[in-house]
C-alpha cells in the first residue's frame, strides 16, 4: 500500500497554502471592520482591500479597477452572460457544450425565461472546439460568446486569442471561463483578448468561497447584485478574508516566464510518465483528448471497460484520491456530457476517470502507483464492470 495519501484531484479543488490562511486569520483578527465604513477600523480594512486587489490584478495581468470580486466562477459566469445579455439589443448567446455544468444551466435558464437565444458551439472527437461551428454562428445578433478557456475534464485548451478576434469582429463580446487555466499556467488579462473572465480562488490554493470577474475597461456591465461594493458592479459586503486569503495565493503564483517554462515542463512529464506506464501496464487504456494541447497537470482517461466507481475504488485502496469528472457534475450513473459531445459512446464514457496532479507530485508517487495500482485491475472483464444505467 501507498504509505501516504496521493491527491490527484487538483482540477476539483487544491489545498489552501499555508500562507493564504495565515493571511486570512490575520483579516479575520485585525480587520474584521467594514470596508465601507468611514471610522478608521473601516479605512483600515479598505486600505487592506485595495492592496489585495492590487496582488490579484497584478498576478491576472489586468488594473485593480477590472477585478470584480464575487463568491466564485460560478457567481462570475452569472455576471458576465446575464450583463452582457441586458448591455444592449442584441439577445443571443452562443456557448460550448463542453463548458462547465454551472454555465451549459445558466444558458439553459436563459433560454428557457426568454431570456436569450441560445445556440450551442460543438467539440471534435478530440476535445478541441468545432470552429466551423462557431463561423457558421456568429452574426450581427450574437451579444456574448462564452468558452471555455481549458476543459475541466480533458484538459484541452481552446484557442482564446483567435477566437477574441473572430468575436470582436462581429461586435460582440468573448467571455472566457479561466477556472482551470489560471495557476496552471500564466495568464494576462491584457493579452488574451477576452472581454470578460471567470475564475475561483480554490483552483490555485485560495479558500473557497471567493473568486473573480475581470472587466474589460470601459465596458459597463449591468450588476447581478444591487450595491454600490466593486464600483456598483456587485453589491454587498465584501469577503475581505476571502479576497486576503486569494490575494495570497497570487502572490505565492507569481514567478518569472522561464519558471513557469520549468514548472510546465515538470508537471507535463509527470502527467506523460503517469499515462505512459498505464498503457505500458493495462490494456486499453484510452487517454481523451491526448492529441490536443492540454493542461499540463490533467489526464482524463478510461481503463479497458472498467466502470469508473471501480477504478476510484482500487485507487482508494491505495490511497489514491481522483474522481470521475467534474465535480459539480458527476453522479457516477450518468456519462460526462463532455465525453458524450465528443462521440464516445455511454458505456465508454462510464468509465472515464480523471487524474489531475497538483504542483508538488513527484516522479516517486507515479513510479508507487504504477507498481501497486495495474495488478489490482487483472484480469481484464470481458465486458463493462458496473451497471449502466
Amino acid at each position: 500500500m501507498m504509505p501516504t495519501t496521493f491527491y490527484l484531484d487538483a482540477n476539483a479543488t487544491t489545498p489552501p497554502l499555508p500562507e493564504a490562511v495565515a493571511q486570512m486569520v490575520a483579516a479575520m483578527q485585525q480587520y474584521w471592520a467594514n470596508p465601507s465604513s468611514p471610522h478608521d477600523a473601516g479605512q483600515r480594512s479598505k486600505q487592506v482591500l485595495m492592496s489585495a486587489r492590487a496582488d490579484v490584478a497584478r498576478f491576472l495581468g489586468c488594473k485593480p479597477a477590472e477585478v470584480v470580486f464575487t463568491s466564485g466562477a460560478t457567481e462570475a459566469t452569472h455576471l458576465a452572460l446575464r450583463g452582457a445579455l441586458r448591455m444592449g439589443a442584441r439577445r443571443r448567446l452562443l456557448i460550448s457544450v463542453a463548458e462547465h455544468a454551472s454555465a451549459r444551466k445558466l444558458a439553459q435558464t436563459l433560454h428557457d425565461q426568454a431570456l436569450a437565444d441560445v445556440s450551442w458551439l460543438g467539440i471534435r472527437a478530440d476535445g478541441s472546439l468545432n470552429t466551423d461551428t462557431l463561423n457558421d454562428l456568429l452574426d450581427e445578433h450574437v451579444a456574448v460568446v462564452s468558452v471555455m478557456a481549458a476543459n475541466n475534464e480533458t484538459g484541452v485548451l481552446m484557442p482564446v486569442d483567435a477566437l477574441a478576434q473572430q468575436v470582436h469582429a462581429v461586435g460582440a463580446l468573448l467571455h472566457v471561463d479561466a477556472t482551470q487555466w489560471v495557476g496552471k499556467l500564466p495568464f494576462d488579462f491584457s493579452r488574451c483578448g477576452a472581454d470578460l473572465v471567470s475564475l475561483s480562488a480554490h483552483k490555485f490554493g485560495g479558500p473557497k468561497g471567493v473568486g473573480a470577474l475581470l472587466v474589460r475597461q470601459g465596458l459597463s456591465l449591468p450588476a447581478l447584485f444591487d450595491g454600490s461594493q466593486e464600483r456598483g458592479r456587485r453589491g454587498g459586503t465584501e469577503n475581505l478574508p476571502g479576497i486576503v486569503g486569494m490575494a495570497a495565493a497570487a502572490r505565492a503564483h507569481e514567478r518569472s516566464p522561464q519558471a513557469w517554462q520549468l514548472q510546465t515542463q515538470y508537471i507535463t512529464t509527470l502527467r506523460d510518465a503517469l499515462e505512459a506506464g498505464l498503457c505500458a501496464r493495462l490494456p486499453g487504456v484510452v487517454v481523451f483528448g491526448q492529441s490536443q494541447p492540454r493542461l499540463p497537470n490533467t489526464s482524463y482517461l478510461r481503463i479497458g471497460l472498467w466502470h469508473a466507481e471501480v477504478v476510484l475504488q482500487r485507487l482508494a485502496q491505495l490511497g489514491v484520491m481522483a474522481a470521475s469528472g467534474s465535480a459539480c457534475a458527476s453522479t457516477g450513473q450518468a456519462p460526462s456530457a463532455v465525453l458524450t459531445a465528443m462521440g464516445v459512446p455511454k458505456e465508454q464514457a462510464l468509465c472515464a476517470v480523471r487524474l489531475s496532479l497538483l504542483p508538488d507530485a513527484t516522479q516517486a508517487q507515479i513510479d508507487q502507483l504504477l507498481e501497486q495500482f495495474p495488478p489490482m485491475l487483472e484480469p481484464a472483464p470481458s465486458i463493462p464492470t458496473g451497471v449502466f444505467a
